[in-house]
């Protein structure tokens, strides 16, 4: 087990992506048309799981463990379906959420079926998904793990205070990555943004609000909590930062490539990429003014005629044993309390790694992007492309 240097993050970010390339703010979702909103509790089907044995689950790529026939170790999806009996479809079709929400949109929006009964989507997509009315709330009594379980720093969200709706799959982190080879500790985004030994040899991220959250707490900002004034300051730095010639590209994952190879030296990073990335070299660094939090959240949207089912899948995995070896192979945060201890059957080596298991005092440090409603979203979306196309 262990990293398998491939990240859920990694591929989505990178695709299709080159430096400067962004998306063009058409195929932005709108996605608070009235006439696209609906009531979950009328846009429901008769739900068949006793009798149906099937589950048709959409995640994003590289973000489950698999069978390893040669070592005799099962998945954690052959596991669940040997003990359920229940036949999964696992699809590896998330690539995006902009791009997922395209694919989906018109049937949520019309109370059609979409096909699917479960899906991982980041925060801020399932939080718009859930206020559209697209989500079906959790029958709670059939997921107990996931109130039992859940680890304190992912409770209480301002989007699903009580998680009715949303159960975290796994979460990151966003922070500063440098190349101990080339240049020493990069420790504030000032510094990454200012030092003359890293001027054209820094990236960032083309994920607005992965670099915006970092800019907003470089300004003594709370990215949960901000004003217009506090993102135009925020992002006026990255401007000038951008004309000094400091920064080399905006990009995906692919930055993760050139700071291997030594074509850049820090950039704005996540923490998977570099947790699974096997170099020595690579550091991932809690910023002194704080990192960003985030999950993809299980949710089950209307017409899903195997909630049930899909319920089993959820309180699965939220069995610390089960998480733990989820974990091992994905590398990302886990949201399951009790997993850290089960860690020690599955790989002791990752029983302390504080990019698995953080500890209280790393997540008082990371903070979370505001919810924005669709006009805001909108202008902070284009505002921010425009500054690192132009």
């Amino acid at each position: 087990m262990g990293g398998n240097g491939l990240s859920r993050r990694g591929l989505i970010k990178g695709a299709g992506v080159t430096a400067f390339g962004v998306a063009s703010l058409a195929v932005l979702p709108r996605f608070s048309t009235p006439d696209l909103k609906q009531d979950p509790t009328s846009c429901r089907a008769t739900d068949r799981s006793a009798t149906d044995k099937r589950l048709v689950v959409s995640n994003w790529p590289a973000y489950i463990d698999e069978d390893d026939p040669k070592n005799n170790v099962t998945s954690t999806l052959t596991d669940f379906q040997k003990r359920y009996g229940i036949d999964v479809n696992y699809v590896a079709d998330v690539n995006d959420n902009n791009e997922f929400f395209a694919k989906v949109k018109n049937q949520l929006g019309a109370c059609q079926s979409t096909g699917r009964d479960m899906f991982m989507l980041t925060d801020w997509m399932a939080a718009r998904m859930i206020g559209m009315g697209w989500i079906q709330k959790f029958d709670k009594a059939k997921v107990p793990n996931l109130d039992k379980n859940l680890i304190s720093s992912l409770q209480g969200v301002g989007w699903d205070p009580n998680r009715d709706y949303s159960a975290p799959w796994q979460s990151g982190f966003t922070g500063i990555a440098y190349n101990k080879k080339l240049v020493k500790e990069v420790r504030t985004m000032d510094e990454l943004l200012t030092r003359d030994d890293l001027r054209g040899k820094v990236t960032m991220l083309t994920e607005m609000r992965d670099t915006m959250g970092l800019m907003l707490l470089s300004e003594g900002k709370d990215p949960s909590k901000f004003t217009n004034s506090d993102w135009e300051t925020a992002l006026d730095k990255v401007k000038a930062a951008r004309g000094r010639g400091q920064i080399r590209a905006f990009t995906g994952n692919e930055y993760l490539n050139d700071l291997s190879a030594g074509n850049i030296a820090a950039c704005v990073a996540w923490s998977g990429d570099i947790a699974a990335a096997e170099d020595d070299n690579l550091v991932f660094v809690r910023p002194e003014e704080g990192l960003m939090i985030w999950s993809d959240n299980m949710i089950i949207p209307n017409l899903t005629p195997h909630q049930a089912n899909a319920e089993k899948w959820i309180n699965f995995y939220y069995e610390p044993a089960i998480a733990a070896k989820l974990a091992a192979y994905v590398w990302y945060v886990c949201p399951v309390q009790g997993a850290q201890a089960e860690m020690e059957k599955v790989d002791p080596t990752l029983v302390d790694n504080p990019l698995i298991f953080p500890s209280q005092d790393f997540l008082k440090a990371t903070h979370s992007f505001m919810a924005l409603d669709e006009a805001t979203m909108r202008q902070y979306e284009g505002e921010f492309n425009d500054v690192i196309s132009g």
